[in-house]
């Protein structure tokens, strides 16, 4: 639902008079998500320790990570709401682009930055429920999110003529009608006594553990959207129809990751409950499971538009310039999707044992000897062409890195956790979110 609803925007803006609102709405979206995606932690930071708390039957910890992890969504929410005239100045003089297309962009930002709460706090609540394996309450909020952020874009842009600045306020908007939905799913079905737990909210030993695991996967996260950050930025300095181009290849890529994501949640939600419930020897068979169907997810994505690329990126453009651009560069998508696939599936395993040092480190690895040689030698040499080759190698290191550490979480005796603390002996003993 997610990067389907971000093609409707892109069909919707593709289809103006004017390019700059695609390009500049893509420029901005860059900067999103390096505002926004970093914070991903606070899922990918809830669903590994919810999942292990739900399986060994620790309620009190259940809900004690939506809490923990709810109030620094909502400080670092506020926070980029009273920093949001300097991170415009900043991300917008680090990414360049036409006078045009940064004043498309800019109108975009100025809309939907206003969402920042709304989107932090939802990671929390999508990451608690996917923990909980109630993936059928995540794909309900998701398609009510989606749904309407579909229908808004078509009245403030095709009906209401509001460009770039009607598809961030119908982004903003969206996300706070998800955000209120959730909260109301979640008070409903939660007994009022499992909520006295929140007593235990500020004990140091387990917010310790917390931050700790957090940290990690921000790391990770910063890496990996600094990397798209940079993808875009250079194919900015290739000019509007490179950056335009890039960008519709780009969203189909998004479309095949969030299918693949899917079903890294499902193993990440898995992983966790295996590990909660100290079922380790049905980790091999899940991992094998979940890499196979990873991967012919990735590669059927690809061929698909690798084969008819015309059709189908026709539906979300009628520049016929930008189509050309596209069939030169679809190709891409094979080893992209190819090596992606595993990795975004490793990513959910690793995450489910909350390993996050794993996870950093693989992913500074891939961006320093994948993506960074062949990124520099495209901006020297100007060609879009290395600029994708380095996008490729960048996710095929990334699933060397990770799979090289798989055989030592596989031993029967134990599974290395180095983001977790140990549960504090008492007589009533302190939930803690990684036990």
């Amino acid at each position: 639902m997610v990067p389907l609803a971000g093609l409707v925007d892109s069909a919707f803006l593709g289809h103006l008079v004017e390019i700059r609102h695609l390009a500049g709405v893509a420029l901005a979206t860059a900067l999103f998500n390096y505002l926004y995606r970093p914070c991903n932690f606070l899922r990918m930071g809830t669903t590994g320790p919810t999942a292990q708390a739900e399986a060994s039957g620790d309620s009190a910890a259940v809900i004690l990570i939506l809490l923990r992890n709810g109030l620094i969504a909502i400080a670092l929410g506020t926070l980029i709401l009273l920093l949001q005239s300097p991170l415009r100045q900043l991300g917008f003089t680090l990414l360049r682009a036409d006078p045009s297309v940064m004043a498309a962009g800019q109108t975009y930002y100025s809309a939907r930055i206003w969402d920042a709460p709304a989107t932090l706090l939802n990671f929390v609540l999508i990451g608690w429920l996917l923990g909980r394996e109630r993936s059928g309450q995540v794909l309900l909020l998701s398609a009510l999110s989606n749904g309407a952020n579909i229908l808004l874009d078509y009245w403030l842009i095709v009906r209401w003529g509001w460009e770039s600045f009607g598809a961030g306020v119908a982004t903003a908007a969206s996300q706070y009608l998800m955000l209120l939905v959730g909260l109301i799913l979640i008070v409903s079905e939660t007994p009022l006594a499992q909520w006295r737990s929140a007593r235990h909210l500020f004990d140091w030993t387990a917010l310790s553990a917390t931050f700790r695991l957090n940290a990690n996967i921000w790391v990770r996260s910063l890496v990996f959207i600094s990397v798209y950050a940079f993808f875009t930025s250079l194919s900015a300095s290739l000019g509007t129809v490179p950056l335009a181009t890039n960008a519709l290849l780009l969203q189909v890529m998004i479309l095949a990751i969030y299918f693949i994501d899917g079903l890294a949640f499902a193993t990440e939600s898995l992983t966790g409950s295996l590990q909660g419930a100290g079922t380790l020897t049905q980790l091999k068979p899940l991992l094998k499971l979940s890499s196979g169907i990873g991967l012919a997810l990735g590669l059927g994505f690809a061929i698909l538009f690798a084969l008819a690329p015309e059709p189908l990126f026709g539906l979300l453009t009628n520049h016929g310039e930008i189509i050309e651009q596209v069939e030169r560069y679809v190709f891409w998508l094979l080893p992209i999707l190819g090596f992606g696939s595993l990795a975004f599936v490793l990513d959910g395993y690793f995450l489910g044992l909350t390993a996050g040092e794993i996870l950093r480190n693989s992913m500074i690895l891939a961006a320093i000897v994948g993506f960074g040689p062949l990124a520099i030698a495209s901006w020297q040499l100007g060609t879009n062409q290395l600029l994708w080759s380095a996008m490729a190698a960048f996710m095929t290191v990334r699933v060397a890195a990770l799979a090289s550490q798989v055989p030592k979480t596989l031993v029967a005796e134990a599974i290395p956790q180095p983001d977790q603390s140990p549960t504090p002996a008492a007589a009533e003993p302190t939930p803690d979110p990684q036990a």
